[in-house]
């Protein structure tokens, strides 16, 4: 009888079970290739134009030759070190922008005063094309490091207020009554009900914010610039290098592919208590 047992639950349904579940696993970590599809195909064309001459070197340089300049740039030390210098001065704007727009996102959707004296102001700047601040800036900073960043952190601000505000007016007053009458202190209610119930909004806004950051920084780099990606881009317009050109956009596009998977790796891991669903499924 026991043998019988044994060989019924090692039978047909037993064996099904683990391969029912393993190709589960296995789907959700493959990547979709087909995805590649399209790039792969647009990079062949744009190789097969140049090399028939449908598309002119001095017009917009070949996949093969910005690989090639990539390569060069790379050695010769003019992207690592333009590369340092983007990075620090998107950094610094992006956590002056975020401290910032957090803070005044705080004041102006936990008070009532707070609301009346900041979000006013606030929003209309935010009606303002703060790029259009750049010849200010030089005016008042000259071409040093300080009109870049704060151009940056202008850019960062104003979607990070914009979420913040929003996700502590979305918080259930229910939540904040119930906080209060457990007995917690103002700082306790910021750190266990309002900065939670805000993160997911807030999250969000950072995740416009990078764009904006960078775009920002593009503007600041090829506008008034001695160094960074945007200058070494500059440079090479004078000379017609349009591969080296290409390079500094793929550099720029990449920055920003990078940052915003670190959001959403963030997201992931902030937010793990959220349930999932189809809202999810697309992040």
């Amino acid at each position: 009888m026991p043998t019988t047992l044994a060989g019924s639950a090692s039978g047909p349904a037993a064996v099904a079970r683990p391969r029912s579940a393993e190709p589960v696993r296995r789907s959700g970590r493959r990547p979709d290739l087909r995805r590649w599809i399209s790039p792969i195909a647009i990079l062949l064309l744009w190789q097969l134009a140049s090399s028939t001459g449908l598309l002119a070197e001095d017009e917009l340089a070949s996949p093969l030759r910005v690989l090639a300049s990539a390569v060069d740039v790379t050695r010769s030390g003019e992207l690592p070190e333009g590369l340092l210098v983007s990075l620090a001065r998107v950094a610094v704007g992006i956590v002056l922008g975020v401290v910032a727009g957090t803070v005044l996102g705080l004041v102006s959707g936990l008070s009532e005063w707070g609301g009346i004296l900041v979000d006013p102001p606030t929003q209309m700047f935010r009606t303002l094309p703060h790029l259009g601040l750049v010849p200010l800036f030089i005016l008042w900073f000259g071409v040093d490091e300080l009109p870049k960043v704060l151009l940056v952190a202008i850019g960062v601000l104003v979607p990070i207020y914009l979420n913040v505000h929003a996700g502590v007016r979305g918080i259930d007053p229910k939540l904040l009554e119930a906080a209060k009458v457990s007995g917690f202190t103002r700082s306790e209610v910021l750190r266990h009900v309002v900065l939670p119930g805000a993160m997911p909004s807030a999250l969000t806004g950072l995740r416009l914010a990078l764009g904006v950051a960078w775009l920002s920084l593009v503007v600041a780099e090829t506008t008034a610039a001695d160094s960074g990606v945007g200058y070494m881009i500059m440079n090479a317009r004078e000379f017609l290098r349009t591969d080296v050109i290409v390079v500094g956009l793929v550099v720029y596009a990449l920055l920003g592919l990078g940052t915003d998977a670190l959001v959403r790796r963030l997201e992931r891991r902030v937010l793990a208590w959220r349930p999932a669903g189809p809202a999810g499924a697309g992040r």
